[in-house]
């Protein structure tokens, strides 16, 4: 009996010492920050889809890249398309270039791209969550609740304005404030963020608009380069 009992010890022992340890999560902040660099980034697409609570479709699908700095996200360029619409904006530091299917008739002949001061969202049907600043995803980690590779959460543009370089560009009233942004993050095996779906009701001539973005992102810290686009093509006056 007791040869029975040390062997079941031993067994016992063998089995717990056979099962691996679970890897601590990763933290998603500083995994990005571990990305950081000059000359890197990574590539994203956006899925837009527009309802007014009956009808709903498709609105936009859009595709572009983040450039990054030692601090965050340095430039981008991003290309939407509509379906009857195109338009591309590329920004550059506190420099913005924008072109596009209307755009490009209200400019000189000749030029493609009109020249503004100041990097912003294209418009409300942008992604307003940027994974990829730090402040950013440290808040929507904080108002977040983790379950898995997921955090789900929610935050409003004011929350947003004070941490996210992003959407602090685009100068939103503050009649938009109070703007809920409900989200789900997906993170990688490396803590990196793969997916953002974020979903938002908007109210315009009141009526309301519910959009639903979902981005996702790959290669993070590859190399990447956005480039301001040629000066013959340039223009910052209208026609």
């Amino acid at each position: 009996m007791k040869k029975a009992i040390a062997l079941a010890a031993a067994c016992g022992a063998l089995m717990v010492t056979a099962v691996p340890a679970q890897a601590a999560p990763k933290d998603p902040v500083r995994a990005l920050k571990a990305k950081l660099a000059p000359g890197h980034g990574v590539r994203f697409t956006d899925t837009v889809t527009w309802s007014d609570g009956i009808d709903e479709r498709g609105a936009r699908d859009s595709k572009g890249v983040f450039q990054f700095d030692k601090k965050g996200v340095a430039a981008f360029d991003i290309s939407m398309d509509s379906g009857y619409e195109k338009q591309r904006v590329i920004s550059i530091g506190k420099t913005g270039y924008y072109s596009g299917t209307y755009l490009e008739r209200l400019l000189p002949k000749g030029k493609t791209w009109f020249k503004a001061a100041g990097g912003a969202i294209p418009d409300s049907w942008a992604q307003f969550l940027n994974p990829a600043e730090p402040k950013t995803l440290a808040a929507l980690i904080k108002n977040g609740k983790s379950k898995g590779d997921s955090v789900t959460g929610s935050i409003t543009v004011k929350e947003l304005k004070t941490v996210s370089a992003w959407v602090g560009a685009a100068k939103i009233g503050n009649e938009h404030n109070d703007i809920e942004i409900s989200y789900t993050l997906t993170l990688s095996s490396a803590g990196l963020v793969s997916r953002a779906r974020s979903s938002y009701t908007m109210t315009e001539d009141g009526e309301s608009q519910f959009i639903t973005v979902d981005s996702r992102y790959t290669g993070w810290g590859s190399k990447v380069s956005v480039k301001a686009p040629d000066p013959d093509t340039v223009t910052t006056k209208w026609r």
